[in-house]
């Protein structure tokens, strides 16, 4: 991969002439188009021309193919970017801040409450930022960041910058704070937000609603319900609904479903000890499901076990998420493989002695959540999450003859089980590289370094001082 340079690729693309990843294997995660062992990915400009076996000698895209860049990938697994359908990207320069969070109280009091207050929106740029930034790192193309400290104007537009700037397709779902003073601006200013961003960065990025479940975190204003159902109806927006677990959501589900406002615009997030009655609503809306494998267990929400069964039993195969940076790993490996071993121990324990039925699901399956589906659930699936002719070529070329992962054996076992980001050699998003043998393009990593350590720091003193 590393002997075509990064200026000739950029050349290329500058010229519009085709580029020909050749010779990888190639993970499609589209169900009509299957992996190849040995194949070729061929892109036009920013999209996915064609997929197979040896394109050069392909009828209708021989020629394209004779006439393009070569990218030997040999070595190599081709893969659809990760999807990351729920992160509160602003807390990223608190990282790790509380490894060992005992509970969702102390989160709530430590971070919302006594720290959040204390954001600039240039923290807010910073945070989000240094979020995407990392995500890109680790092979996340699309990252939906649950912004829910729009204390004023300044704030959304650092948070929505941020994005733009770093090239990540960016989803921005705009969010009131649950504690502290704030302007008061939100849900009002979501209609200059959608005029100004919705479609920027060349279509990169996109605005939808976020909102609670419910409203016994931080009342009634940011829970989500008819007001704010009909705010998105009217911008013609998606809305992510955080915090839905338990009874009290389950009721809430139900509630919404008899106001016709539990529709296929909605992603629920969590949803960890729903009741059946909810799920079979959820099931009927056609809603989107985002889990948050790690963030359940550690923060301990209600069942803290990730709904895998009850999602898939009515129809519904859901996304997954990162959360919150504070507590949590930021790659989506960590979340493929606490699913893939939390789900698989759950089936295998249902066979002692239970009459419970679990579903084993497949490394093929967590993939599938982290791309495809995850894609889905950001209203992107028509665009991103699979290598499909016509789509973004949102994808990443993973070395598969490194340390850790040679001989390659088996390409998603490979993805899911074997790779970190160290393998990551390229990062594609809409065809341009935002990594590239092994690095980050364009970024000064120092600077951003120094910007990161003084907004921590900044924060830090602000608390101290109350």
């Amino acid at each position: 991969m590393t002997k075509t340079s990064l200026a000739d690729f950029t050349a290329a693309r500058a010229s519009r002439r085709p580029i020909l990843l050749s010779g990888g294997a190639v993970v499609t995660m589209d169900p009509d188009i299957p992996d190849l062992d040995s194949g070729d990915v061929l892109l036009a400009g920013s999209r996915i021309a064609a997929v197979g076996l040896d394109l050069r000698s392909d009828p209708d895209h021989g020629a394209a193919a004779a006439s393009a860049l070569v990218v030997d990938t040999r070595g190599a697994i081709i893969s659809p970017g990760f999807v990351d359908t729920h992160r509160h990207a602003w807390e990223a320069q608190l990282r790790r801040s509380i490894p060992d969070v005992s509970d969702l109280g102390e989160y709530v009091m430590s971070t919302l409450s006594a720290i959040a207050p204390n954001y600039t929106p240039d923290d807010m740029y910073i945070g989000t930022r240094l979020a995407a930034l990392t995500a890109l790192d680790s092979g996340i193309t699309t990252m939906l960041d649950f912004s829910h400290n729009s204390r004023s104007t300044a704030h959304s537009d650092a948070a929505l910058n941020a994005l733009v700037d770093s090239g990540i397709r960016g989803v921005h779902a705009s969010m009131g704070p649950h504690f502290g003073e704030w302007d008061r601006q939100w849900p009002a200013d979501m209609g200059r937000l959608v005029g100004k961003f919705h479609g920027a960065a060349s279509g990169l990025v996109t605005v939808r609603l976020a909102a609670l479940s419910t409203d016994e975190i931080a009342g009634p204003a940011i829970a989500y319900g008819p007001e704010l159902a009909a705010v998105a109806r009217d911008l013609g927006v998606w809305t992510s609904i955080d915090a839905i677990f338990g009874v009290p959501s389950s009721e809430a589900i139900l509630q919404w479903a008899r106001m016709g406002i539990l529709d296929p615009t909605l992603t629920l997030i969590h949803s960890t000890g729903l009741t059946p009655a909810a799920w079979s609503a959820m099931g009927d809306a056609g809603v989107t499901v985002s889990l948050a494998p790690t963030s359940d267990a550690q923060i301990g929400l209600e069942t803290a076990v990730p709904a895998v069964d009850e999602a898939l039993s009515v129809g519904i195969r859901p996304g997954l998420s990162i959360d919150i940076e504070v507590a949590l790993a930021s790659d989506m490996f960590t979340q493929m493989r606490a699913l893939h071993a939390i789900q698989r121990m759950r089936a295998t324990n249902a066979t002692y002695g239970t009459d419970e039925s679990r579903s084993k699901i497949t490394t093929r399956d967590v993939l599938d959540f982290a791309t495809l589906q995850g894609a889905r659930a950001n209203a992107l699936g028509d665009v991103t999450g699979s290598l499909t002719p016509g789509k973004d070529a949102d994808l990443l070329i993973v070395r598969a003859d490194d340390i850790n992962n040679m001989p390659l054996n088996d390409a998603i076992g490979t993805l899911v089980l074997g790779s970190d980001a160290r393998n990551i050699d390229t990062v594609l998003i809409a065809g341009n590289p935002r990594k590239w043998a092994g690095s980050l393009v364009g970024e000064d990593i120092d600077a951003l370094r120094a910007d990161v350590v003084r907004s921590r720091d900044d924060i830090t003193r602000r608390v101290a001082a109350l």
